[in-house]
């Protein structure tokens, strides 16, 4: 079949635009008849809106689902995850099963034991009693602030007294008043003061996540995540609290401080990591955290599945932003629904580009023509550097006695 195969894109990056050029695909307009939209997410939330009225047809494909704030607004993820360990909870399901903790104050609090993904986190000011609460526990603890809409380290800081708190909500002109709604609400969770360092310094990781379907649940990752550095050493005292380019590893925030190398661009490779935790700790044990992680993200998507509207017309892609303590525990720190493509080396703009090339293998048959009715089973080849980390799918077939792929993770 002999056809054209149509483009659009809201992000005019080379990385984006190259890919589809390659592919002997045609640009048009977002008013024009497209096939493939690589589009803003408020750009694909009108095209879904009722209002409207956009019907998509068989052979058009979108790079975000309707509703993807469920997983990426910093609110709606906790909200999520707190509502699948309850619903486990209430099912008897062992996932759910709990422990006590002593926290170093010497209070007992209770942590879920294979769920505890997230540090405890509430959303202000809803929550606001709630956090008093857990802050009384262990006053000496440190939490961070993060404004719910917006993202590269817009509006965070640290706080370690409550009293700080209160004077920034005067100042803010938001009241912490459960009844009142904030038009601009926050999270607050508790800092990873231990995070595991590298010649001293905190980072965290990137890790890119395809999603083709949530119900079945469909996702691969890539293998090319990285580590970002700060540029400073970590410092735990009072004095730096303030010192963003200690505590956070958003390059967008990184690349304006003194110490930043544009060569490197304050990353390692997850390969390099991973090679590093080897030589320094184990290997058994780095098999472990990478493991941990795997389950990290399942589980995130998991809680985020039943409220997605799971079109077939809608792939998307992740940045996952995990933090590792200094006991090999990962945590989740946030999802975005639209990590960014900019480059800011040449090692970056190589895994870009193959981060967009593998994507579009993936979610485009293999005739090469965008078609939402296809059953979403990519070839091992389609796969590039993707691995299958969960299809529920296969998962299914497996159990009736057939095995497409050998390197599912959760079969």
């Amino acid at each position: 079949m002999d056809k054209r195969v149509t483009y659009c894109t809201d992000l005019e990056k080379s990385v984006i635009i190259s890919n589809f050029e390659r592919r002997g695909w045609i640009q048009v307009g977002p008013e024009d008849e497209w096939n493939f939209y690589w589009s803003f997410t408020q750009n694909c939330r009108n095209i879904f809106s009722i209002e409207n009225g956009y019907r998509m047809n068989d052979n058009q494909i979108i790079n975000h689902f309707p509703n993807h704030y469920e997983i990426s607004r910093k609110d709606l993820l906790v909200k999520n995850i707190k509502r699948y360990r309850k619903e486990l909870e209430k099912e008897g399901n062992p996932l759910a099963e709990k422990m006590e903790v002593v926290l170093p104050s010497g209070q007992v609090a209770t942590r879920y034991v294979h769920l505890d993904i997230i540090p405890v986190t509430y959303v202000l000011p809803a929550d606001y009693n709630m956090f008093v609460e857990e802050y009384r526990k262990s006053p000496q603890s440190t939490w961070i602030m993060k404004p719910c809409g917006k993202s590269q380290g817009t509006g965070i800081f640290l706080i370690n007294k409550l009293s700080k708190l209160k004077k920034w909500s005067r100042e803010a002109k938001i009241p912490f008043h459960p009844q009142l709604s904030s038009k601009e609400s926050y999270v607050i969770s508790r800092y990873i003061d231990n995070p595991l360092l590298i010649g001293g310094k905190k980072f965290d990781l990137r890790l890119y996540l395809l999603v083709t379907s949530f119900r079945p649940l469909k996702a691969y990752l890539f293998k090319h995540g990285f580590c970002r550095f700060c540029t400073v050493k970590y410092d735990t005292s009072v004095t730096e609290l303030d010192n963003m380019y200690v505590h956070l590893t958003n390059v967008s925030v990184q690349r304006h401080g003194v110490e930043y190398n544009s060569l490197h661009g304050g990353k390692m490779s997850v390969q390099n990591f991973r090679l590093y935790l080897e030589g320094t700790r184990g290997r058994s044990v780095t098999e472990k955290l990478f493991a941990d992680m795997h389950w990290l993200i399942v589980h995130s998507l998991k809680a985020v599945a039943p409220v997605m509207a799971n079109d077939r017309h809608c792939f998307e892609c992740y940045g996952y932003d995990i933090i590792i303590d200094n006991t090999l525990k990962p945590w989740l720190v946030e999802v975005n629904a639209s990590p960014s493509l900019q480059s800011t080396t040449h090692n970056d703009r190589i895994l870009k580009y193959k981060l967009i090339d593998n994507i579009i293998s993936v979610v485009v048959p293999p005739d090469g023509i965008p078609d939402a009715r296809w059953n979403k089973i990519p070839s091992a080849e389609a796969l590039g550097d993707f691995e299958v980390l969960i299809d529920e799918e296969l998962m299914d077939k497996e159990e009736n006695g057939c095995r497409p792929y050998k390197n599912s993770r959760y079969r």
